[in-house]
């Protein structure tokens, strides 16, 4: 009886080993599963923006500068919530050292020309603007035309007047755009050039992120499309000593154009 026993138990312990073996060989050469993928998707058009002034034609796209904004932000004495303003006076324009004047004018002083857009050929993008400093606009009068101007060195905003002078103008220009292989967007390096509160404008290689909001159609014929432009930079290599705010402003500039 013992041996008949120990009979079935040596053929389930047979039956066991070889269903797990079949097992095993059925499913070893199957491949492992792909890992679900983390590159980012990248998707760039082929638009080509290019700069003009000519009312109503289509081809020449205008600055927006009603629908555009250059912010600034830094942290309260370095360590407290945001400092921010906006600059109300600013333009896209190359200035050559004979522009940076006064002009007596409520409109643009220079054309808004100095740029070029092609969504899929980066190399080819190029661009260079400036903020009037004395423009700055935090909401609160006292500031923006108290110790504002005593802190950035500059002189008061005169109503009518377009001030460009070396002192009350920090502006920039591209040397380099190519694709940003962490986004959809561009990573574009410029010349940053300020006086500060330095005796002579100081130039700086600064990187930012350029994101292009693609170019739609509102009505009719009338399309727009946009540009932010977010960068960092620090204060202290222009002269800057306030200590109510921090090293790091951060810039963020939003730029809206239009084929009117």
């Amino acid at each position: 009886m013992k041996t008949h026993h120990n009979k079935i138990l040596l053929a389930l312990l047979v039956l066991i080993t070889g269903t797990l073996y079949i097992v095993g060989c059925t499913h070893k050469n199957e491949p492992v599963p792909a890992s679900v993928s983390t590159a980012v998707k990248t998707n760039h058009g082929s638009h080509i923006h290019l700069p003009g002034l000519t009312a109503g034609d289509t081809t020449q796209w205008k600055l927006d500068q009603v629908h555009s904004n250059v912010m600034w932000s830094t942290p309260y004495d370095a360590v407290g919530a945001p400092l921010t303003g906006r600059f109300n006076a600013f333009g896209i324009a190359d200035i050559t050292s004979a522009e940076q004047i006064n002009y007596v004018t409520n409109g643009q002083p220079l054309p808004d020309t100095s740029w070029a857009f092609y969504e899929n050929v980066p190399a080819k993008t190029h661009f260079a603007g400036y903020v009037q400093i004395n423009t700055s606009n935090t909401g609160e009068p006292a500031r923006d035309g108290g110790c504002f101007l005593t802190t950035m060195g500059t002189t008061a905003f005169v109503a009518g007047t377009q001030n460009l002078t070396v002192k009350n103008i920090a502006y920039l220009k591209s040397t380099s755009v190519v694709f940003d292989p962490a986004s959809n967007g561009y990573i574009a390096t410029f010349n940053f050039t300020w006086q500060g509160m330095l005796t002579a404008p100081h130039t700086e290689s600064i990187t930012g992120k350029l994101t292009y909001v693609p170019e739609a159609l509102v009505s009719g014929t009338e399309s727009y499309f946009g540009l932010e432009l977010q960068f960092q930079f620090n204060c202290r290599d222009f002269g800057i000593t306030a200590t109510d705010i921090a090293d790091v402003i951060t810039v963020d500039m939003n730029l809206n154009f239009n084929n009117h």
